[in-house]
């Protein structure tokens, strides 16, 4: 088992430094869980910690789901079969730039529910994530026989708030539900947020990427004695939609780690393996004062971090530089570094056939509810996705600005079936011109959710659209509401014509699309879209995430697991801008790279 002493910490009684690397189950298709666990115990660390995100487990009709790609327990023991002890960090707050922070969107529905407070409702919600979490997780514990050697409590909640009786309801219900391993908090390092994150008697860390003397002297000023550990310490960094990709120079990394590690102290590298938020479970930041204001910062749906394993499993500059330094400090594996996975040959998939989506797809994938006025996605069950809005403006009428209000994330409007413009969240005060002849129009308004926010106090992230729509100054009311959470396109009839008004898509029609490719056999792609706009990619059913021209990704992962031998289906939701060709490449393109603030570490 895991503790410690004034020293540091103490492993079956034997002092024992803990160097960890993150790699997140939940990022990773599962039957390459144990490749990527062999790579990170190459790299040279004893212990690997992941998160576990409530919203990821629990299903839609609410019950809570622990197989498959689910199936944390199976992880936990592949890592002890390579000889890794673990941590886990099982929230019920996460942030990891996952979608909502791991907490589930249907918490925001809940009339007056606080989050991360000793607010009863949200309590009683935590507890019940608790109940069903917990007893997956106590076979795995040291005590045992295990290899779960911590568990931490909450996350960096100090950079969120101070509530103590949160943070202490959270460590007795652990341990009431039979958690005995060491438990401990994770806070940056700044006197705030150790202030406002810390739980006396439990062992606090820190979370920085350099500078480490001085960063673990704020530490030490909230915790006398005991071991000093980076919990997460940053060795690259997330990236967001329409900024470059981040990277960190191999050698000032490796020198930051190698400072950090001659003063004794226990690390996370955070990442050691980042890889992918498939489908639609990237979250967002928010850099303003309130909820809606402009600010909104969508993560991408890759998360390679500029890690030393990189999103397909390479082993990077950085995981030789990095190694170096960690075999100055532990002894290194025995074993030859592993291989690298194989890739496909490149090919080029010209668009097959497709459906229009309002004109064709609508009935397929939703069925319409009435209601008096726009409904956000969570009040009608949704938690990711697009959400379709449609009324009638009365005619006729002047040009007047149409305007939404509370809108959240990216709004395409139509007017009888013809696009109007584009509305987006981090312009709140724009407009589309819109007039009506003797008829009126029907009017159509498609919005994206681009990822609930996961981190800082706007988390109170509703989708879809909020307040309501106005023409002039005058509020629009009988609404045809359809959620599109897009989790199953097995009911879309493809044809070969998407039957638009001139036979084929224009710019801001949205459209599905369908390709072939044919493999030998399955192995690592990149997919990529030149000459596309923006929308989805899914492959065999399978919806490997988004894309978008405004970068800087410009390639999505599709690991050989989803592939078939023979032919495989793709299907594009085309949002924005129709091109032609899909392709398959044998490397991964991130989009032009830049160097992480470095504030940021």
């Amino acid at each position: 088992m895991l503790g410690y002493d004034a020293d540091g910490f103490v492993r079956d009684g034997v002092p024992h430094r803990v160097v960890a690397g993150a790699v997140h189950y939940f990022r990773v298709h599962p039957e390459l869980w144990e490749d990527r666990l062999r790579r990170v115990r190459a790299l040279g660390v004893n212990t690997v910690d992941t998160y576990v995100p409530w919203n990821f487990h629990e299903l839609p009709d609410g019950t809570v789901d622990f197989t498959g790609w689910r199936d944390v327990a199976r992880f936990v023991r592949l890592a002890a079969g390579l000889g890794l002890d673990v941590i886990l960090r099982p929230g019920p707050y996460i942030c990891a730039e996952w979608e909502f922070g791991g907490l589930p969107a249907r918490l925001l529905a809940v009339d007056g529910l606080r989050l991360r407070c000793a607010d009863p409702a949200y309590l009683a919600e935590v507890d019940g994530w608790f109940d069903a979490l917990v007893p997956e997780m106590l076979p795995l514990l040291a005590s045992r026989g295990g290899p779960v050697v911590a568990m931490q409590v909450e996350n960096e909640y100090g950079s969120y708030g101070d509530d103590a009786a949160y943070l202490a309801h959270l460590r007795d219900g652990l341990v009431r539900r039979g958690v005995d391993c060491l438990l401990f908090t994770t806070d940056g390092a700044h006197d705030t947020m150790q202030q406002g994150g810390t739980i006396p008697g439990l062992l606090a860390t820190a979370t920085f990427g350099s500078r480490a003397p001085e960063r673990l002297a704020v530490l030490r000023r909230h915790q006398d004695e005991g071991p000093l550990t980076a919990m997460e310490f940053w060795i690259g960094w997330f990236d967001q939609w329409g900024l470059p990709h981040h990277v960190r120079d191999p050698k000032e990394t490796a020198s930051s780690l190698d400072e950090l590690l001659a003063t004794g102290a226990s690390v996370s590298l955070y990442m050691a393996h980042g890889g992918t938020s498939f489908g639609l479970w990237s979250g967002a930041n928010h850099s303003g004062t309130h909820p809606l204001d402009a600010g909104y910062e969508p993560t991408v749906t890759s998360y390679d971090y500029d890690a030393p394993i990189g999103e397909a499993g390479e082993l990077t500059e950085k995981f030789h530089a990095l190694r170096e330094v960690i075999g100055r400090h532990l002894p290194l594996p025995d074993a030859e570094l592993p291989d690298p996975p194989p890739r496909v040959a490149p090919q080029r998939l010209e668009r097959a056939d497709g459906r229009a989506l309002l004109a064709q797809a609508l009935d397929a994938l939703s069925q319409p509810r009435r209601h008096a006025a726009p409904l956000p996605m969570e009040r009608l069950g949704q938690d990711r996705g697009l959400i379709h809005y449609r009324t009638r403006v009365p005619g006729p009428r002047p040009e007047l600005p149409l305007r939404i209000d509370g809108l959240a994330d990216r709004a395409q409007v139509f007017a009888d079936g013809r696009p109007l413009g584009v509305l987006e969240r981090n312009s709140p005060g724009a407009t589309l011109p819109l007039a009506t002849g003797p008829d009126g129009v029907v009017l159509d308004i498609l919005v994206e959710a681009l990822g609930r926010v996961n981190y800082g106090p706007q988390m109170d992230d509703r989708k879809g659209i909020t307040r309501g729509v106005s023409h002039g100054h005058q509020r629009l009311f009988d609404w045809q509401i359809r959620p599109l959470p897009l989790t199953d396109l097995s009911a879309l009839r493809f044809t070969d014509d998407v039957e638009a008004r001139d036979g084929e898509p224009g710019d801001g029609e949205p459209a599905f699309h369908r390709f072939t490719a044919e493999l030998p056999s399955p192995a690592d792609a990149f997919l990529a879209l030149p000459d596309w706009g923006r929308g989805l990619l899914w492959l065999n059913g399978f919806l490997l995430g988004r894309h978008c021209a405004a970068g800087p990704q410009r390639t999505l992962y599709a690991p050989a697991p989803l592939w078939r031998p023979g032919a495989n289906e793709l299907v594009v939701l085309e949002l924005e801008r129709h091109g032609t060709a899909l392709e398959l490449r044998d490397r991964p393109d991130l989009g032009p790279v830049t160097a992480a603030p470095s504030s940021e570490y």
